[in-house]
């Protein structure tokens, strides 16, 4: 079973975008989500998995991703991709490259958006022969609420639907998400921009 790290910056609504961008400018935040997932052992490199419209999110000087293997899914033929990323029409076919990879073999695989993916992956049970959603590395906006976003992930955590055991999803605890990320996140409320947040890990039995 290939396992998926869902990472993200959400508000309380879940919120994520605003007309395919960032509602917000953190450069300290985008260091942290650089941080997580550029970190593999030696001769080892992670895989960052991204719909096309996030793929065009990211200001071309950055793209492709330092130090990551880009995985792009997009059905839009006729497309130009920097020659170094991969291609796929699905996220099966994406999971199933990915898997193969040896030169450099893969250490983990992180879904970096957009919401149909997010979506289309925390829906995937635990049997999926393609990939199980099995952490979500949260970053959580606090304030402001960011009224405007139009682009939402999906409630995983079923607190507006009143879930009563978060839908499975339990929080790690910053001992625990230290030790999977390797190296030592902040826990306490972060302020940037004017901008309030904090970094969460959580985790669901495969």
């Amino acid at each position: 079973m290939s396992r998926l790290t869902l990472i993200v910056a959400a508000t309380r609504t879940n919120g994520i975008g605003e007309n395919g961008k960032l509602p917000w400018h953190l450069p300290k935040e985008m260091g942290h989500f650089q941080r997580v997932t550029c970190n593999a052992p030696p001769g080892q490199q992670n895989a960052v998995v991204m719909g096309r419209n996030t793929w065009e999110s990211i200001p071309e000087k950055y793209r492709p991703l330092k130090n990551r293997l880009n995985v792009v899914i997009s059905r839009k033929d006729n497309y130009h991709f920097n020659e170094s990323v991969q291609v796929h029409r699905d996220l099966a076919s994406a999971m199933e490259q990915v898997r193969g990879q040896t030169e450099p073999a893969i250490h983990r695989t992180f879904l970096i958006g957009g919401a149909m993916l997010y979506s289309a992956c925390l829906q995937l049970p635990k049997t999926s022969p393609i990939a199980f959603v099995d952490r979500v590395l949260l970053t959580r906006i606090i304030a402001p609420p960011f009224d405007r976003c139009n682009t939402f992930m999906p409630d995983f955590l079923g607190e507006w639907i009143g879930a009563p055991d978060f839908n499975g999803w339990k929080q790690a605890s910053p001992e625990e998400m230290n030790e999977w990320v390797g190296f030592e996140v902040p826990d306490d409320v972060q302020e940037e921009n004017g901008v309030q947040y904090e970094f969460q890990l959580w985790v669901r039995d495969a």
